[in-house]
Formats: structure tokens, C-alpha cells, sequence
């Protein structure tokens, strides 16, 4: 199998790229990303091959599709989150969206079977439904999200019996990466209990829905390898936990005293994210028969097993963090045209 990944060099992406590996399946795995976040994380093993390429630079990836005749695409690459797409929103629009459906068209035309399109929960917005499953409106409330939803039907435009596409909306990932971000939930939470002996918590009682990394990577991994005809045009939450940050705080807390002995004080500040809800995957459990193994407190856990060894030591340097690094990253700040 020959597998392709936008944004293969990124959190997730790096994950499920070394899980591939380590298994020794017969997968060429291809990783297309200019990998503004760096790249000295990658792998330097046999069947990886990473092209450093810009996502809008369609006539690259349509070379890379045809030579070598590409089955699958995993679609990850985006710029992520509200604030950092804010920071250049004219690029962070034409990575995200504008460039979607041409990488759609080109995989179909060269004969691409499968399509996956890691899109996201945020496309909710706020909902006070006890649970949000996947015929809820999308009411995305910031640009980021509204262009993460906009994508869905124009890859449910080009599915046919030989093109198959399955949209995936995952709730906030957390846990372990060979390339780690301290910037989510649970990470950045644990982050500060830690290595600065309190938790920061702005608002306190937004609901969120969490994934573990580990839970996505198997999803992802699923549906590379099944054939999912059946589910062709399908869209799925993805989501194990719905906590509130205060509770996802205190369970920290928790993990802290019984491992350290230590009492951690949470401090509370106002928030402006006014995003919040449960989503319910039950379709991806019943449809897929798909099994979460993980839990917040496995990811919890994993941090602090690394913390233990010594790694990680400076987590609060920008590199870290997607915002920070964008912030200082010339080629993403300055606004142009590929031509």
C-alpha cells in the first residue's frame, strides 16, 4: 500500500507515522508538508519518504500522487486552532480550504481509492444539547472552524464506487507525540502542574470533548487498512471523554497528590472562548466497531512518565506551542501567491 499524509510532520501526524513504522506493515508512507513547526523529529527509516512541500502547491502533489501511485490520502495538514489561523488568515485560508478541493480532484484522477478528511468538533460551536452527534447544525463561530466545515461536502462532491471519503470531526487530542504540543487542554494543564507546581484555568466550566492521541492513531490506522464501502460519504465524532476544564484540572490535581504527594492550587481567570459541548461517537463505535482504550488520565499519565525521565524539560519554550512558533516564522507571516 502506498499511503500519503498532509501534515504528516505534525502532532498527530508524527505519531501515527512512527506507529506505522514500528509495526513493519507493507506500507510506503509518504509525508507532504512544508512543516512550518520544523522537522528533525521525523524518522529516517526505510519506506518513509517526506517531501517538503507546500499544500498549495498543487502541481507537486499531483506529481507526488502519480509517481507513486498513491491509494490512500490522509488529509491532516491544516493550520490549526483559532488564534493561529488569525495570524495570517489569508494563507491559513488557502491551506485550509482553498486548497482542499483541488487535492481532492487530483486523488480521484489518479486513481486514489480512499479519501480521509480530519476535520474537527469545533465545527459545533456552542451547543447546550446534552450530547452533539453528527446531524447537529454547524454553527462554527470563528473562521477556522467555519472553514474546517465547508470542506466536508465538497468531498462528499467526488465520492463514487471507486473514490471512497469518510470525514472524521475528532474532539481535542491529548497525550504523547514524538512531536509534542503544550498547547492543548490536558498537555498544557499537566504541563503546569508539573513544572510550575499550579494549573492556570481560564473559565473553568467550558465542556469539551477530548480524544487520546493513541485512540486516534488506532481510528486512523482502521481505516487506512478496511475497506469502508459501506461507509462511503460517512461522517464521524471522534471523541472519548467530555469533561469541564475544571474537572480535567482537578483530575490532574488528583494524579499529582497521589504520584508526588504534592497539593497543586488551581487558579481560576475569566475566559473569552465561549466554545462548549459533549459530542457523541457512538455512530463510529456502532457503524465502525471502533473501541476507545484510553482515557484522559492515560494521557495525564504519559506526560508525567516523560516529565519522570527528564524529558521535555524546557515545555514552556515556544517551540512548543503552534501560535508561538507561527508568530516568529517568516514564511508563513509574509503573504503570498504560489504561481
Amino acid at each position: 500500500m502506498n499511503l500519503i499524509i498532509t501534515g504528516g510532520s505534525g502532532y498527530v501526524g508524527t505519531r501515527l507515522i512512527y506507529r506505522l513504522l514500528s509495526k513493519n506493515m507493507n506500507i510506503n508512507i509518504h509525508n507532504y508538508d512544508i512543516s512550518l513547526f520544523g522537522d528533525d523529529h521525523l524518522p529516517k527509516k526505510k519506506n518513509f519518504y517526506y517531501h517538503k512541500k507546500d499544500l498549495r502547491d498543487i502541481k507537486s502533489f499531483e506529481e507526488v500522487i502519480k509517481k507513486n501511485k498513491i491509494d490512500v490520502v490522509l488529509h491532516l495538514a491544516c493550520i490549526s486552532n483559532d488564534p493561529t489561523f488569525e495570524l495570517n488568515s489569508k494563507i491559513s485560508k488557502e491551506i485550509n480550504f482553498t486548497a482542499f478541493e483541488p487535492l481532492v480532484k487530483i486523488s480521484k484522477s489518479h486513481g486514489v481509492k480512499k479519501f480521509i478528511y480530519a476535520s474537527t468538533c469545533s465545527v459545533y460551536g456552542v451547543s447546550d444539547q446534552p450530547e452533539v452527534k453528527e446531524d447537529h447544525p454547524l454553527l462554527p463561530i470563528t473562521d477556522y472552524n467555519k472553514f474546517k466545515a465547508l470542506c466536508e461536502p465538497v468531498l462528499n462532491k467526488y465520492i463514487d464506487s471507486n473514490f471512497h471519503g469518510v470525514t472524521i470531526r475528532p474532539a481535542t487530542v491529548c497525550g504523547y507525540s514524538e512531536k509534542m504540543r503544550f498547547d492543548l487542554t490536558v498537555n498544557i494543564l499537566t504541563n503546569f502542574a508539573f513544572n510550575k507546581g499550579f494549573i492556570k484555568v481560564f473559565g473553568g466550566q467550558q465542556r469539551r470533548p477530548n480524544c487520546h492521541i493513541e485512540d486516534m492513531c488506532n481510528l486512523y490506522e482502521k481505516i487506512i487498512f478496511e475497506n469502508i464501502s459501506e461507509f462511503n460519504g460517512e461522517i464521524f465524532n471522534l471523541g472519548s471523554e467530555n469533561l469541564k476544564i475544571i474537572e480535567i484540572a482537578e483530575m490532574i490535581k488528583s494524579l499529582m497528590k497521589s504520584r508526588y504527594s504534592k497539593d497543586i492550587e488551581i487558579k481560576i481567570e475569566e475566559s473569552s472562548d465561549p466554545r462548549s459541548y459533549h459530542i457523541n461517537s457512538d455512530k463510529i463505535k456502532r457503524l465502525l466497531n471502533f473501541e476507545f482504550k484510553y482515557k484522559v488520565n492515560d494521557a495525564i499519565n504519559d506526560l508525567l512518565n516523560e516529565f519522570d525521565k527528564g524529558n521535555f524539560k524546557d515545555s514552556f519554550e515556544e517551540k512548543w506551542s503552534n501560535i508561538s512558533t507561527l508568530k516568529k516564522n517568516k514564511y508563513f507571516l509574509e503573504s503570498f501567491d504560489l504561481n
